[in-house]
């Protein structure tokens, strides 16, 4: 478990993990980033509180990274079965159980489950639903699928730490989508990873629209330098957000020219057709507020209204900048409060 500026997560977090019943030894390893909330404290409160019976081992990850994080767990780690857990989410009861089972019955090197996004209040709850609905994040099986089989990437995962040492573990220079970069290269491999829905955990989104915002910008930037990487390995909805900011950008001028006179007659009318696209984005928006998908009263509707432009135009802003420029160092610091950098 990758932790950095969790106090308000990560005691629960770790109570779901120690819960989980399993026929076997079992250790929980924390990597702790440079946090300034309070979170090492607890941390090593939660070590000395726990320490007859599962034990929690702490390792340090000064640079907050969380591939790098990962892999020191990993190399601490005592055991061939390698469960990922995150500081803000919650395993559901059975689900290492299940997840060893469904590993071994379907010969997988790894197995993930459902996200079930969850908020503590209404802008967290709007974040919420835009992860679980397929307008908000749709595509990945981990977001809302049903239907079991062989996946791109699995949510966390429950992996075969052989198949891990095989394919090289995490890679260290990626700092967003990490996981969907594992998978890809356990999938090369030969190997299978594997979506089974009935695997489920909470995870508990972002706070705030500040938060969020530099969270979906810095995902689409290191997405974009994904696709620089592996081109045709990434799947096409990851094109369609950059998609919309494209079109957005070429409407804005349009209308720019059309206003100053500079386009007009036949071209402005064809021009003007760059409008269309826009218009079913902002009432496609606007139905999934006010429907069921907005959630209950004016002010959930509201902060849905909000938040799904927010992640889809961060994250295809950021995507653009990635992929013409690349990631190099940009972080998601929508845990590290007014600071830039992941260290303090």
């Amino acid at each position: 478990m990758p932790v950095l500026n969790e106090k308000a997560y990560l005691e629960r977090a770790v109570e779901t993990v120690l819960a989980q019943e399993v026929d076997g030894p079992v250790e929980l390893i924390l990597a702790l980033g440079p946090s300034t909330d309070g979170t090492t404290e607890l941390a090593r409160e939660l070590a000395r509180r726990h320490d007859q019976g599962h034990e929690v081992v702490l390792v340090d990850n000064p640079q907050a990274d969380i591939p790098i994080g990962l892999n020191r767990a990993i190399r601490a780690a005592r055991y061939p079965t390698i469960v990922r857990v995150d500081a803000h989410s919650e395993l559901e009861p059975g689900y290492a159980t299940r997840a060893l089972a469904t590993l071994s019955r379907v010969r997988a090197a790894n197995v993930g489950g459902v996200m079930r996004a969850d908020g503590r209040s209404p802008f967290q709850r709007a974040v919420a639903r835009a992860y679980n609905s397929p307008i908000g994040l749709g595509g990945g099986a981990y977001h809302g699928g049903t239907q079991e089989g062989e996946a791109e990437s699995a949510y966390l995962g429950v992996m075969r730490r052989d198949v891990l040492e095989e394919v090289g573990m995490f890679d260290e220079s990626i700092r967003r989508g990490e996981d969907w970069e594992l998978n890809l290269r356990i999938r090369r491999a030969g190997y299978r990873v594997w979506f089974d829905p009935a695997l489920a955990v909470t995870y508990w989104p972002r706070e705030s629209w500040t938060r969020l915002a530099r969270q979906f910008s810095a995902t689409g930037r290191w997405r974009g330098e994904l696709v620089r990487r592996y081109g045709r390995g990434n799947s096409v909805r990851f094109f369609a957000p950059p998609a919309l900011v494209v079109v957005l950008v070429l409407a804005a001028v349009v209308g720019v020219l059309q206003v100053s006179g500079i386009l007009t007659g036949l071209w402005s009318a064809m021009a003007a057709l760059v409008y269309l696209p826009v218009i079913a984005y902002v009432l496609l928006v606007v139905v999934v507020a006010i429907g069921p998908g907005g959630g209950t009263g004016w002010r959930d509707k509201l902060w849905t209204l909000a938040v799904l432009p927010t992640m889809h135009l961060s994250w295809g802003a950021g995507f653009l900048g990635g992929l013409i420029r690349g990631a190099h160092d940009t972080v998601d610091t929508s845990r590290l409060g007014d600071r830039n950098t992941p260290l303090p």
